[in-house]
Order: C-alpha cells, then structure tokens, then sequence
C-alpha cells in the first residue's frame, strides 16, 4: 500500500512514505543487526573460549577499537556531509561499504591464527571502521526521507521491529547453527572454529543481500545541497555538541543504554553455559528472548507514544526492564527457582520488553536533534550528528565490551572449562546480566528525563524551518 500526500505537502518536506519504502530502510538496520548482534553477543565468548585469548586482553582490545572508533567516526561524518556520489549522498554508503564490511565480519570468526592478538586487531578494527562506513550514513539517511515526525515514528518502529528481527535471527540462529554443525555440538570449544566461520559467512552473504535492497527503496529528499555543506568540517562535531543541548542529552543516553545492552548481551551465553548449565537449545530460547518481544511491541509504539506520550513512554519501558532484571537476579540466587527454566525465560522476556522499546524508540529523537540544530544554525549536518551519536553509542559498546572482560577476570573465570566455573566466577557473571544493566537503566532514566523535544515543539520547528527556507 502506498500512502500519498498533496504536491502542497509534498513540497514542504513533510513526506510519507510506501510500506516497500518503510520495510525497504529498515532491512539496512536488518542486515547491519546480522553483524552487530553477532559481535555484541558472541564475539568474547568466541575470542575466549574458541579463538584461546586471555578476558584481560580481549576486553583492554575493545577498549582499544573503541578509541579508535572516537577518532575515526567525526571523519566518517565529515567527508559523508561534504560530498555527494552519483548514487546518493548517504544509501551509497551501503553498497560501497556494505561488500568488505561482510568480508571482514566472516574474517573476525576465523580462527587460521588461532590465539594471535595481532590477527585479532586487524580484523576487529577493519570490521569497526567499516561498520562505522554504513552506520553513519544509515543513520542520516532517516532525517533524509522526511520531515514528518509521525511518519519517522513509523518508520523507526519499522527500523526497529526489523532490526530486532535481525536480533532474533542471531541469537536463536547462531548457537542453533554453530552447535548443529561443530563436530562436539558445543559453541565453546576450539573445535567449533569451523562452524563459526560457516556460519558467519552465511549470515554475511544475507546482510549483504539486504543492505542492497535498502540502497534500492531509500530517496533522499531532505538533503542540504552541496554548497550549503562546502564549508562542513570536523570542528562543527564540538561546536554542534556544545550547542545543541537536547543532542547533549541524547548523546549521554547512548552511553549508557548502549553499555547495557553491550554489557547485558555478551554475558547472556555465559549466564546460560554456566549459571543455568543450559543446553545450546535453551540458550538459543533465551538468547532469541532479547528480541522477541520487538514483534509484538514495535508495531505499538506509535500508538502507546500517541496515547502516553514519548517521555512517559520511556519511563514505562525503562521501568519495566529493571523489573525484569531484578526477577533475573533473584531466580538465579535461589537454586529451586533457576531450576525452572521457564521462569528464566520469563524475566528474560520482561527485561528484553522495557530494553527494547526504549532503546529502540531512541533512534526516533535522532532527527529530531538534527532539525533543531538546523533551526538554531542553519545547517542540517545529518553527517556531523549521527557520528556524533555514533561516537557515544561506541563509547557504551566500549563500556560493555571492557565491563564483561575485566569482571571475568577479577572472579577467575576458567577459559578452558566449557562446562564448570567457581561460584564466586558465576556471580560476576550474574552482575553483568542483571545488576550492572539495572544500576545503568537508572541513570539512563535520569538522563532522558532532561530530553526537552516534545512532539509540538519539533513539529513547530519543523514548520518554521520549511517556512524560512520558501523566503
């Protein structure tokens, strides 16, 4: 079905869009949670138990790629607002970037230099700054498409209920995938190497399919030209940040929901080997449990957000993802309750509802920062404020990459057991799923909670900016 509006409108800026070109932006998100999730979730399992590193040195590499991704990402954003290819200013990205993004992400789960940090860095590094490539531009292309600010509630519900779908596909597909075709049928053992990489080739060569199916149904139609955007340079990434106060609070709210969710993520399949010693099947249910309930509460967020609105909305969600945590927590302590698996899942269930739509409405309030830089500046630097945003969001995934690793290794977490850990070794484990996540959604709660973009004021800043543009 294709929604249509006046030619009055559609001048405006205020664009909607067709359900192909809705499904068609969110499959970029799709393919790039193929890869994404698959690093955030089992990256560190594979780095120690497959691959034969030491936690201590797998997490200070995380720390190290993520300070590469800070210098890095303000130049991505840069040269993508300065320049414009003959397939678009952002979707080219995705074709571009997309081919060695999925060669590299292959690569980062070959296990040919068994143990060698080198290797590691080489991959893990050309994968970040490829991400980072697709990422950036993915991420601008949203405030291109339109003005309308029902519309992109719409379509960032779609971006989120595909992207969690990708989500899905990694945490139930990988372990389900890997154990079927590992000669011992475990996911943590050096002799899974092989059905690692040919699982990561497959998930690649999908991802690929998908982000060229993005570059076809994206149109940018709210794009500064060429000469309004001459004179961008990387500087305006702190002068933007210092300015732009609801950008600010946005930008913090990253960190710490992305350090959760990083946190929360890598921890899930140690929390199922050696807290529940579950088997690969009820790992990949719980795992898929962090995704899941994206179907079923994605589709509603316009309508919750309409009924409650977004600040409300946060605070539910936000709320209930610490419940869910709390009962995790709890379960686990007591041996008679963490003996039924289902009540494992349930708090999952709850925890993965609250994480979901909150992050995931996040995405929403990203052009809506851009618009309100454009309004107070006269620059609509999509480019500068998603590396911005993914500056902040890799702050957090460096967090939740260095967090996992060290409290590994400060409770003496054994490498070489694929199935036994200390119990002091499985209550850090239970921090980082449960208690860390929890102290860091209260801050995030905080900080949201000084977001200042209501609906009418964006809507109203939108308006003026078209109306100033026709003078």
């Amino acid at each position: 079905m294709t929604t249509t509006m006046n030619t009055t409108d559609e001048a405006k800026g205020f664009y909607k869009l067709s359900w192909l070109q809705r499904i068609g932006f969110g499959s970029g998100d799709l393919a790039q949670n193929l890869i994404y999730q698959t690093i955030s979730m089992y990256l560190l399992l594979f780095y120690t138990n497959v691959y034969g590193l030491d936690p201590a040195k797998a997490a200070f590499m995380f720390l190290v790629v993520r300070i590469v991704d800070v210098l890095w990402d303000p130049l991505v954003g840069t040269f993508v607002d300065k320049h414009h290819f003959r397939l678009g200013k952002y979707r080219a990205y995705l074709v571009m970037a997309g081919v060695p993004l999925s060669g590299f992400a292959v690569l980062c789960f070959w296990n040919g230099f068994s143990g060698s940090i080198a290797y590691a860095y080489f991959t893990y590094v050309g994968l970040s700054m490829l991400y980072t490539l697709i990422n950036v531009p993915y991420g601008a292309l949203n405030a291109s498409l339109t003005r309308d600010t029902n519309e992109i509630t719409t379509l960032t519900s779609v971006r989120m209920l595909l992207a969690n779908t990708g989500g899905l596909c990694v945490a139930y597909g990988i372990p389900k995938i890997v154990a079927s075709l590992s000669p011992d049928g475990l996911t943590n053992t050096p002799e899974s190497a092989g059905a690692w990489f040919t699982t990561m080739a497959i998930y690649s060569v999908v991802g690929l399919v998908l982000l060229v199916f993005c570059f076809s149904q994206c149109k940018e139609r709210v794009v500064m030209d060429d000469k309004e955007t001459e004179n961008v340079k990387v500087s305006d990434l702190w002068v933007e940040f210092k300015r732009n106060r609801p950008l600010r609070v946005l930008a913090f709210f990253f960190i710490t929901a992305f350090a959760m969710s990083a946190v929360g993520n890598s921890a899930g399949s140690y929390y199922m080997i050696y807290n529940v010693h579950g088997t690969s099947d009820q790992m990949a249910y719980f795992m898929a449990l962090g995704s899941i309930p994206a179907l079923i509460f994605m589709p509603m967020v316009p309508w919750i957000k309409r009924k409650i609105g977004k600040r409300a909305m946060f605070n539910v969600f936000l709320t209930i993802a610490i419940i869910g945590m709390a009962l995790l927590y709890v379960i686990s302590m007591v041996p008679a309750l963490k003996s039924q698996i289902w009540l494992v899942y349930v708090a999952q269930f709850i925890k993965s509802t609250g994480v979901i739509v909150a992050t995931g409405y996040m995405w929403a309030l990203v052009p809506e920062v851009i618009s309100y830089g454009e309004y107070t500046t006269g620059k609509r630097i999509s480019g500068i404020v998603n590396a911005l945003t993914g500056i902040f969001f890799k702050a957090g995934m460096a967090l939740g990459g260095v967090v996992p690793g060290l409290v590994l290794t400060f409770v003496g977490f054994d490498k070489t057991n694929a199935l036994q850990q200390s119990a002091w070794a499985e209550q850090g484990i239970l921090w980082l799923v449960a208690v860390i996540p929890a102290l860091l959604l209260i801050l995030a709660m905080f900080i949201i909670s000084k977001y200042e973009l209501e609906d009418d004021v964006i809507d109203r800043i939108n308006k003026e900016i078209e109306a100033r543009a026709k003078k």
